[in-house]
């Protein structure tokens, strides 16, 4: 009896290591947010791991994501272009472009709503369209999990990524967020000028770019920030250089009549309402607008000063609306422009830790 016992603990304990062995805990993440940002709310559901940042570098840049093989999230939304596409529209692996410019993805952790028309609350259920979307990846998500099953380096990732065997929809989007809520951007001029105005203590590093800030740089910023000058701070503030909401900014609707986040709550006060994107980075994000209509800041600059469009949507805080705009001259043009040229973080754009890892 005693014998049968013994045999049994052992056979129990074999077992046992073997259950443990085929369990995997996910190394918690660490976001390393500027001091002079908020903080970011992070689903509970998809809390950040090592492992899932490294699984959704490599799906943000694999191809196999869509029908043909040969296109990534990354084909519309370059690190060079901070994250956007240098085109004034995406084309999808059918040849058909869409409608609308390619958002940059910067500093999305801290969004609510995603897409010009703001037609999702989450950036996981964002990341979930794009492969599905006929004008874009256009492939099922059934056959993109049996393509990725078919990889066993995959099936090893997600193993890694969420403690448990199995890759479907859920998992690829919830990695695939994890790893844009790490595209952060915090360092460029703008952000020790802000650090300065604010009272913030600097760092060496940032000691030396702050005495690098012209006289006509801080001349633009105040310029930005008058409402007898470019008004531009009620739509743009803050260290995330945007506000959470949408507006009409006076433009002329084209042929497409983008009614925008109408299209979403078929309220005809939201018509050519769009949302409000970053202007971080703006000197890399070319072209501009929701429909990529303009190609040079110059332009933005001058629709502003002088072509806002008055329509019953308009935003009431475009004060100047009335008379096309805030009316700058060419020295005020070229100071908000040099201001505006702060925003750019080169640091974003070549961290290796953002680049295609294959």
């Amino acid at each position: 009896m005693n014998k049968f016992f013994g045999w049994f603990a052992i056979t129990l304990l074999i077992f046992s290591c073997k259950k443990d062995n085929t369990r995997y805990f996910p190394t918690p993440y660490f976001l390393q947010i500027p001091s002079h940002f908020p903080d970011m709310m992070i689903p509970a559901d998809n809390p950040m791991t090592v492992e899932g940042v490294e699984l959704g570098r490599f799906l943000f840049y694999e191809k196999r994501l869509s029908g043909d093989n040969t296109q990534s999230c990354a084909s519309c939304h370059l690190p060079s272009a901070s994250f956007s596409d240098p085109n004034q529209f995406s084309t999808g692996i059918d040849g058909i472009q869409g409608t609308r410019h390619s958002m940059a993805i910067i500093n999305i952790g801290w969004e609510d709503f995603f897409f010009w028309d703001g037609r999702e609350t989450t950036l996981e259920s964002q990341i979930l369209e794009p492969v599905a979307n006929p004008i874009e990846m256009h492939q099922s998500w059934k056959q993109t999990v049996e393509k990725l099953n078919a990889d066993v380096t995959y099936r090893n990732r997600f193993f890694k990524a969420f403690g448990e065997e199995g890759i479907d929809s859920t998992k690829a989007t919830k990695a695939i967020a994890q790893f844009v809520r790490t595209l952060i951007s915090g360092e460029s001029k703008f952000d020790v000028m802000y650090k300065y105005e604010n009272n913030m203590n600097l760092t060496s590093d940032e000691q030396a770019i702050f005495q690098s800030v012209d006289a006509e740089e801080w001349a633009g910023y105040d310029l930005f920030k008058s409402l007898n000058g470019a008004d531009c701070f009620h739509c743009h503030n803050g260290p995330l250089m945007r506000v959470k909401k949408f507006s009409n900014n006076g433009l002329i609707p084209h042929a497409t009549d983008d009614k925008g986040r109408a299209t979403v709550t078929n309220n005809p006060e939201d018509n050519y309402k769009f949302k409000v994107p970053t202007l971080r980075n703006i000197a890399l994000t070319a072209p501009y607008m929701h429909d990529g209509r303009f190609t040079t800041l110059d332009e933005v600059i001058e629709h502003y000063s002088s072509g806002i469009h008055m329509s019953p949507t308009i935003d009431p805080l475009i004060e100047f609306g009335s008379q096309g705009g805030v009316q700058l001259d060419a020295q005020e043009k070229y100071l908000l422009k040099k201001f505006l040229l702060t925003l750019t973080d080169q640091r974003f754009i070549t961290n290796p830790n953002f680049q295609d890892p294959n």
